[in-house]
């Protein structure tokens, strides 16, 4: 895994200012501490960092071809470079490394834009090449790897894997994007391609960018979607089988390393099968690690030692203390822009703690999405139901009405808590759907932004990110139809960038075996009620894990990272967050109507509501203006 950036003279050939693409490059350092490397010509700057993985003795990049015409920054692994690299040398390519970046040169060499078709794994790489004059940015189809760039007036084009990167050139302007900022206190994060500035952004997740100079800039084009093109004749058995296969071959290809590997084990369903598929294909025990909490709530140590004594793992665990808020300031210079998934810190502990033991790490993220596992899936086809029962005309005034006048009860069993229920219900599906997810609701953001702030965006809303993703969905059905949502915004923008910036902060690789592509296209074929039955998520997969699991590991409610800001705002970090939520940063930046927010403070700190998700959001905001103004 490493770090890419350069510097691209689109315009004419000016000379690179070779101090800068260092400073850019040296950004990333935490990226690749093994190795630095840096290439320059008239109009072209290339950096690279590298954390070897593979052929540690060669491959250094920026890398070339044999005539030194083309030239690629990369990073990632390319799971099948070795069939690739077979098909290419009967073509007549001649291969000097034993890595997958070489692989790379000649397939654009050979297919030109179609040569990231080829490819299997994650990766965001830049390819320059000088007959041509062409700039060829590629990100992978996932989003498990990151890619900034950025247009200047004056004709220089900027990439990096991390927005630090770009913040280096001192011509980058920083003009925030209000429409990103509602994006941001929508989400909690900001969906592709935007960023928090208005003229940077990021290449989305199956998305390539070729430009050539002296011409206009192009827009990103996609190359690669989820299908959703279901295969109705496959029966359940064939189903469990076929899974299990394409599970232990996407795992299997990912255990290529020269250095030490190993997994996360959470003790939860995705991260168990990938260590139980582990295991089977290893002869040396799995390395693995764990992180544990205090409370009971969010406790799943003891779930993840059951299967590290079944599979005899060498297993680490570690506890976080609870009140560990230390990292809080750390975060916005792990990610550059606003990010507000507080579960960023665990997560950045437990990768602190696998970097102890191995260099590359497989993880079971991406099964939630995939195979329908998150409880809103299920509230949102009950709800689905009930839209198509009730005819809109009297929906939507009933239940808007509902919405409207019963309590917000945040100190309530959960059965009593209907008013978001209600208040989705009297939306369609896309917008029930956003409603549900979003951080602060529709109304709760009106009042948190000041008058001025609602002018400038000019009617934009925060859902139209949804609305454009399910106006080109391949699929129309309702379960179908929010998982590819979530595969569109809340996998690249929240789960992979979380992870990707901690394990990274770490310079630790993190390989995603539910999210090699050609298994999630397979997985999107099957029938929806194989992943959703009735009320049980991940469905197909508990069935086809139950020879390799306990029943305690496969049907128990999830459980996930969590830490206790509730609590901690209004304890330990009571005063920190009043004095960062009525900061007169925040105040100067024009975005917030400071009355309400000192409302929200004092609601939350009296015990009368629950605000800590909206106060660590605006916490993270106050730090990114502090730290960028």
């Amino acid at each position: 895994m490493c770090g890419i950036a350069g510097i691209v003279d689109l315009k004419e050939r000016r000379e690179i200012d070779r101090e800068l693409l260092s400073r850019m490059n040296e950004s990333q350092h935490h990226r690749g501490p093994d190795e630095g490397g840096l290439h320059t010509e008239p109009g072209l700057g290339f950096g690279h960092r590298r954390l070897s993985i593979i052929d540690l003795s060669s491959g250094q990049q920026p890398l070339f071809n044999r005539d030194r015409t083309v030239v690629v920054t990369y990073n990632g692994e390319i799971y099948n470079f070795m069939e690739v690299r077979a098909e290419l040398e009967t073509l007549g390519c001649q291969f000097h490394t034993h890595c997958d970046t070489e692989v790379i040169v000649y397939a654009w060499e050979v297919w030109g834009e179609a040569c990231v078709d080829r490819f299997r794994g994650m990766f965001a790489f830049a390819l320059w090449d000088s007959p041509r004059e062409i700039l060829f940015l590629a990100r992978d189809r996932l989003g498990v790897k990151p890619l900034f760039y950025a247009m200047l007036a004056d004709g220089w084009f900027l990439f990096g894997s991390e927005l630090k990167a770009l913040q280096q050139h001192p011509g980058l302007p920083r003009t925030i994007d209000p429409t990103a900022v509602e994006d941001y206190f929508a989400y909690g994060y900001i969906p592709d391609p935007k960023t928090i500035y208005r003229n940077v952004f990021k290449l989305p997740p199956g998305y390539r960018l070729t430009l050539r100079r002296g011409q206009p800039l192009r827009p990103p084009e996609q190359y690669w979607d989820v299908p959703f093109d279901v295969d109705l004749a496959i029966d359940e058995i064939q189903a469990r089988e076929e899974l299990t296969r394409r599970l232990r071959e996407a795992v299997d290809i990912r255990r290529v390393a020269d250095v030490p590997l190993g997994a996360f084990l959470s003790g939860g369903v995705d991260s168990s099968a990938v260590v139980a598929m582990m295991a089977g294909l290893s002869e040396e025990p799995v390395k693995t690690c764990s992180i544990s909490f205090g409370d009971p709530k969010f406790n799943e140590a003891r779930y993840a030692q059951q299967v590290a004594q079944r599979y005899h793992t060498q297993h680490r665990v570690e506890q976080v203390d609870p009140g560990d808020f230390s990292l809080v300031d750390k975060l916005v210079g792990l990610y550059d822009e606003p990010y507000a998934d507080s579960s960023a810190l665990p997560t950045y502990r437990v990768c602190e703690l696998a970097r102890k033991e191995v260099i590359v790490a497989l993880s079971g993220d991406g099964g939630d999405e995939n195979l329908a596992g998150y409880r809103r899936y299920r509230w949102h086809t009950y709800e689905e139901r009930m839209r198509a029962t009730l005819p809109s005309a009297i929906r939507r005034p009933l239940f808007d009405f509902l919405g409207r006048f019963y309590p917000k009860a945040d100190w309530a069993p959960k059965i009593f808590r209907a008013k978001s229920t209600f208040e989705a219900m009297a939306r369609d599906s896309v917008e029930g759907y956003f409603h549900g997810v979003s951080l602060m609701h529709d109304a709760q953001r009106n009042r948190v932004f000041s008058a001025n702030f609602k002018l400038e965006l000019q009617g934009y809303r925060a859902i139209e990110v949804m609305r454009e993703h399910a106006a080109r969905a391949p699929t129309r059905h309702p379960l179908s139809l929010v998982q590819y949502l979530d595969m569109k915004t809340y996998l690249p923008g929240d789960i992979l960038t979380k992870v990707d910036r901690a394990s990274m902060a770490h310079a630790l690789e993190v390989r995603v075996p539910l999210l090699d592509h050609s298994l999630v296209e397979w997985i999107s074929s099957l029938p929806p009620d194989l992943k959703l039955r009735g009320r049980e998520g991940k469905y197909l997969l508990k069935k086809a894990m139950e020879p390799y699991l306990p029943d305690d590991i496969l049907y128990r409610p999830k459980m996930g990272f969590s830490v206790p800001l509730a609590e901690w705002f209004r304890g330990a970090l009571r005063e920190k967050v009043r004095e960062a939520v009525l900061n007169p940063v925040m105040a100067d930046s024009g975005c917030f109507e400071m009355s309400f927010l000192k409302k929200m403070l004092d609601s939350h700190q009296a015990g009368t509501r629950d605000y800590s998700a909206s106060l660590w959001s605006l916490l993270m905001y106050e730090s990114f203006l502090r730290q960028n103004s």
